[in-house]
């Protein structure tokens, strides 16, 4: 096991409900921080008001001073940001919970993503990082709920690096009621990108937020 304590993170796109979310929980659990915006400005007002060490800075400078870093930008901008940032990337256990998702009237759809799924085109994009697939199905509501102690949910972890998906199940482990669980290389990613539009569909029907666990996995 790979102490992972000391670890700085940083969280691409933080300045969304998810990234900021999961910039809060890796805060309580004692890790410093860096919100990354666009905007270096926006991103410090995110970071207002959280709790344990996290400050706000740009993509790049967020990036360039992490150790690890979440990608949690929306889909319409993922390729775009991750070319940009490949050279600070470059070396680095990048996670993505990029979810190329749709929505119309009849609700969430998965997107066609050419390269498969996004997590696929972060690791065609950025050929010297370990790009892992996480957190794609975690509510944000959930992880920025003061009132919510722990989070009762499985993190499904996707990766072609045996070192770095182990890294970040430690990772997981560390938010409390998280469990991460091993779920295949990064070829499997677009199904599991796309199960979060039925999670959502679920919550819509039940008015809930909903995760999953994973039976038989001790």
């Amino acid at each position: 096991m790979t102490d992972v304590s000391s670890l700085v993170l940083a969280v691409l796109g933080g300045t969304g409900e998810q990234g900021r979310g999961l910039a809060r929980r890796f805060a309580l659990a004692g890790h410093r921080v860096v919100i990354g915006s666009r905007s270096a400005e926006r991103a410090a007002q995110a970071a207002e008001g959280l709790p344990g060490e996290v400050s706000g800075a740009s993509n790049h400078d967020a990036a360039a001073g992490a150790d690890v870093v979440v990608v949690a930008v929306p889909w319409e901008g993922h390729k775009e940001l991750l070319a940009e940032l490949a050279p600070v990337l470059a070396g680095k256990v990048v996670i993505d919970c990029v979810n190329p998702l749709g929505f119309d009237k009849q609700g969430a759809y998965a997107l066609p993503v050419e390269e498969g799924s996004a997590a696929e085109q972060a690791a065609l994009v950025l050929p010297e990082s370990r790009v892992v697939g996480a957190f794609h199905h975690v509510s944000a509501v959930l992880l920025l709920d003061e009132a919510v102690e722990a989070i009762d949910t499985d993190i499904l972890v996707l990766g072609d690096d045996r070192e770095a998906t182990d890294l970040v199940q430690e990772l997981v482990g560390r938010i409390k009621g998280m469990r991460g669980v091993y779920a295949g290389r990064l070829r499997n990613a677009h199904q599991v990108e796309a199960l979060t539009a039925n999670l959502i569909s679920v919550n819509r029907r039940y008015k809930c937020h909903a995760g999953l666990r994973v039976t038989d996995v001790v």
